[in-house]
Formats: structure tokens, sequence, C-alpha cells
């Protein structure tokens, strides 16, 4: 029989096991916190339901499904659920954000520094870090308004993937179209989306 050495484990003082988890939990508290330390102030952002895998990084596209409130009342301006491309499979479900600033409202854009996949938020943003004094034309949205976003991210993609699928989807839908070339006015097969996805809410 093979004589198993056996490498003795120091015992923990009384009450050492409920301090030991305690600093763990604290440990895991203080790395949440972290994360979350750069929301600007009056910015705020709940997890619902916390996601999976790395945070979105400059650049990259993100998926999601939301819905846009009014903070005052509640009032919903925005539900947007669904894909707006037609083909299944190649991206996510929800609508693509290009993660970059400029690309949506301010407070759209720092909300999302740190989402991951399989997350649902709430996001509260200030008038200011929305559109402030001057809302989008025939908007329901007053001006100063506080906003409200509940989201879904159901994915994020790299640009370069979401561009090569863009044209594999362009490719579907010429094959469809029965001719190889066959174009929509304009230029690009019909239906199909034009070049990268552009970020909304901010347009």
């Amino acid at each position: 029989m093979t004589e198993i050495t056996r490498v003795p484990i120091a015992p923990l003082a009384k009450g050492s096991l409920t301090k030991l988890w305690i600093g763990v939990i604290l440990a895991i508290l203080v790395g949440a916190g972290l994360a979350w330390a750069a929301v600007p102030k009056g910015l705020d952002v709940d997890v619902i339901t916390a996601g999976t895998g790395p945070m979105p990084k400059e650049g990259e596209v993100i998926f999601v499904k939301y819905k846009g409130k009014l903070a005052a009342d509640g009032t919903v301006f925005e539900d947007a659920q669904t894909s707006p491309f037609p083909v299944k499979d190649l991206f996510p479900e929800g609508n693509p954000f290009l993660y970059e600033k400029g690309q949506m409202i301010p407070g759209f854009y720092e909300g999302l520094k740190n989402v991951q996949k399989g997350g649902k938020y709430e996001i509260f943003i200030p008038a200011e870090m929305a559109y402030g004094a001057t809302p989008p034309p025939q908007s329901p949205i007053p001006p100063n308004a506080d906003l409200e976003f509940e989201i879904e991210v159901t994915g994020i993609m790299s640009r370069a993937a979401v561009e090569r699928n863009l044209q594999l989807l362009r490719d579907q839908m010429q094959a469809q179209l029965g001719a190889p070339g066959a174009e929509a006015p304009g230029g690009a097969p019909q239906g199909a989306p034009q070049g990268p996805p552009q970020g909304v809410p901010g347009q």
C-alpha cells in the first residue's frame, strides 16, 4: 500500500473561520465597488441580474434590449426589444450599440461601461447626462428630463466580427434576390443594414 504523506493543516482558532469568510465577502464587495467607482456623480446603475464574461471595450459593439422611461412619471418613450437584423444566428438578440464616446448620450455610455453579457441593469441618467435642454425633435422627452433605462445585455462583439457578419448578411440577401450582385437602390441589398451599427439613444 502506498503511504500518503499528510500535510497537517493548522487549526483555526475559535471564530477565525467566521473572520475568514467576512474577509472574503469584504474582498468581493470591495472589488465590485472598484468596478463601479468610476460611475459619475448623479448617474446610478443598479444590477438586477449579474452577467458573466468581460466588460465592453471601446470600439466593441454591445447588443442590448432596452426600455427608456421618463424618471418623473415612468412614461415609456422607447421600447426596443427586437433585433433590427432580418437573419438570426449572425448576431445576438437586441439592438447594437457601437461603444464609443459620441455614439450615444453620455449617461448611456457611462452606464454601459461595466455591464456584462446576460446581465440586467437599471440606469438612472440625470438630464445633464442625457439630452439636457434640447431633446430630439418630435420626441416625447421634455427638456431637462431625467431618464431611466431598463436594459438586458444579450451580447458583446468586436466591431470586426460585426462587420464580417454584416457582409455575410448582405451576401445572403443578395442570394435571396436571385441574382449575384443584385442591389436595391442606394447600392446595398434591399433591407440590409448600411455599414457598422450606430449607437442610440443619442443621435
